[in-house]
């Protein structure tokens, strides 16, 4: 990383006599066996989370001289160096003197920092704008922001959330509005963040590399998957999964995007071609050639012709190249008997009417 000379900062706190009262005290009053005097020492790394570099930054033990501002601290996340001769010379206009330097021939500051990735920032965006006015989950946005987002470098001290206070979304033209604050700790400002731009839904479909006609099979290789807007495709979108190993229902060119609507399972059966005839029923399977009269896919019922009796019968396609017809069993019809019930009464005499007239005996 390129280093740049921290420049003294115009307006310095008021000088103070910290050090030099301090080497007086240890000069002129006397000190117990005990009593160990610190002087102050260089550091050669210095870290600071404000805009102003003091002496209690650059050096050990700096006493009542630690909050006097010497320097102005490099950009947020950047780290700058100081020769140890140009540091000295800035502690000697506070009377800090005796600086022990242990050798060091420059230090280097760092201003600490938070960094909000670009990435982070459109994510958060995106889920502010999630569900609002129409808009689908925030994974299936596509942003586009009037400015470029960037890394965003806080002062250290604003710690807090990230937190959305204002989001607006029109849903005829997709243009948004949505505004962020990060609060500050101990007392710390609250920075706000405002983004604008457009979103538009989006969904992953699955796009022809090649152009095909009626009836052809989709293979993997004739597809890959785009995301397009969700106002182009509609709800009818075709995934790639589905799609592979479906047929086409009408001519469609390279680069456009599958709706379900354009899929059909494969034909099993074409037109004229020679089938497998199954005759099935409980206890029954029969196998015979027979010649397909229509195309036909899993399910679908077809007409074939029969080339022994040449009659044309229907089935239901069942596989690739069979056809099957179900025959109907008859069912056992149930005899209705009833229990005869002898008559108590005698059985009714002939009626006198009903006799057969007597024949005169010839003599």
């Amino acid at each position: 990383m390129m280093f740049r000379t921290l420049l003294l900062a115009s307006a310095l706190l008021g000088t103070t006599t910290g050090f030099a009262a301090a080497q007086s005290m240890s000069q002129g009053m006397p000190q117990s066996a005990g009593d160990t005097l610190m002087g102050p020492v260089l550091r050669a790394n210095v870290s600071v989370t404000g805009d102003i570099v003091r002496i209690g930054d650059v050096i050990d033990n700096a006493g009542p001289a630690a909050a006097i501002a010497i320097y102005r601290a490099p950009d947020l996340g950047t780290t700058g160096s100081l020769p140890t001769a140009q540091v000295l010379t800035a502690l000697r206009a506070h009377q800090v003197i005796g600086v022990d330097t242990r050798d060091i021939k420059e230090i280097a500051v760092t201003r600490l920092a938070r960094t909000l990735e670009a990435k982070g920032l459109e994510q958060a965006v995106a889920g502010a704008l999630e569900h609002r006015s129409g808009l689908g989950d925030a994974a299936n946005l596509t942003l586009t922001f009037d400015r470029d987002v960037q890394d965003i470098r806080l002062d250290a001290a604003n710690s807090g959330a990230m937190v959305p206070v204002a989001a607006k979304v029109d849903p005829r033209s997709g243009r948004f509005d949505v505004s962020f604050e990060i609060a500050g700790a101990s007392g710390a400002a609250t920075t706000r963040l405002r983004f604008t731009g457009t979103a538009i839904e989006t969904l992953e479909v699955a796009v022809l590399t090649r152009n095909v006609d009626r009836g052809d099979l989709l293979r993997s290789a004739d597809l890959v998957v785009e995301r397009r807007p969700k106002g182009e495709i509609g709800g009818d979108a075709a995934s790639r999964d589905k799609a592979v190993g479906m047929q086409v229902r009408r001519p469609i060119r390279a680069a456009q995007a599958l709706k379900a609507a354009d899929l059909v399972k494969p034909d099993l059966v074409q037109r004229d071609q020679n089938i497998t005839l199954i005759y099935q029923s409980a206890g029954l399977y029969l196998t015979t050639r027979g010649k397909s009269l229509d195309n036909g896919t899993e399910g679908d019922t077809v007409n074939v012709l029969n080339p022994q009796s040449k009659r044309t019968i229907t089935g239901v396609v069942t596989g690739r190249g069979q056809v099957t017809i179900e025959i109907a069993t008859p069912k056992a019809v149930a005899s209705d008997t009833t229990a005869s019930i002898a008559s108590d009464e005698p059985a009714a005499s002939a009626s006198p009417a009903s006799r057969s007239p007597a024949i005169p005996k010839a003599e």
